[in-house]
């Protein structure tokens, strides 16, 4: 797993750089940052939501997962939760969401997705190593925007490709072109609602949408 504990050592440096940076930045300067960070994301998620929609095979499949998934989450109260913590902190639930921000950005991309199976069936980490040089600049922007705490978001990236890795030792290339387009899908959706957010224009309670990321990865080793 050395391209993951590469990629998770990436993200804890750049966090660290951007909670540094933060502790000098004036208000108005940390704000220009929220506006950017939330215009990027949204654009990013719109991007992948563009690029492989017409690639689906299943068309309705992102309507079930968004909601099924939502219905879940607010079930089990994900956003609730999250925000309630993060209130504790003082800091008004601003680093619940950023972490979200950045572990959707880390997590949902062909190489966090693909890398692991690589480095887990053939010992190639290529996959992994680009993706972390990415993730030095994402997490230091995140963090000098959010604060350090963004090193929070390595941990779930660990979770993610670990279990990859994991199931990839089991099963193989388990990952099909069809489960990464609808995965895309998904994942854009929950992008672009993170960025809506940020940019204060509409609280999706992207927390609770979360468990609509298993629905297409579990349609499409179903009826693969």
């Amino acid at each position: 797993m050395i391209g993951t504990i590469t990629n998770v050592a990436a993200i804890i440096v750049g966090s660290l750089i951007g909670g540094l940076v933060k502790k000098v930045l004036k208000a108005e300067y940390s704000g220009a940052l929220f506006t950017a960070m939330g215009l990027a994301a949204t654009g990013l998620g719109i991007n992948a939501i563009v690029q492989n929609m017409p690639n689906s095979h299943y068309p309705v499949l992102f309507v079930a997962s968004l909601a099924a998934g939502g219905l879940l989450g607010t079930i089990l109260k994900l956003d609730d939760r999250v925000n309630r913590i993060s209130s504790k902190r003082g800091d008004g639930g601003k680093l619940g969401e950023g972490i979200l921000t950045g572990s959707l950005l880390f997590c949902v991309g062909t190489l966090s997705i693909l890398g692991p199976i690589q480095s887990a069936l053939y010992q190639d980490h290529t996959y992994l190593f680009t993706n972390a040089m990415l993730d030095f600049v994402t997490a230091m922007v995140l963090a000098s925007t959010y604060g350090i705490g963004m090193v929070l978001s390595a941990g779930i990236l660990l979770l993610w490709q670990g279990s990859i890795y994991g199931l990839a030792l089991l099963l193989g290339d388990f990952v099909t072109a069809d489960m990464m387009t609808e995965l895309s899908i998904v994942g854009g959706f929950l992008i672009a609602s993170s960025g809506l957010a940020i940019l204060n224009i509409k609280d999706c309670k992207t927390l609770n949408l979360l468990p609509s990321l298993i629905i297409p990865i579990a349609w499409c080793m179903i009826v693969g």
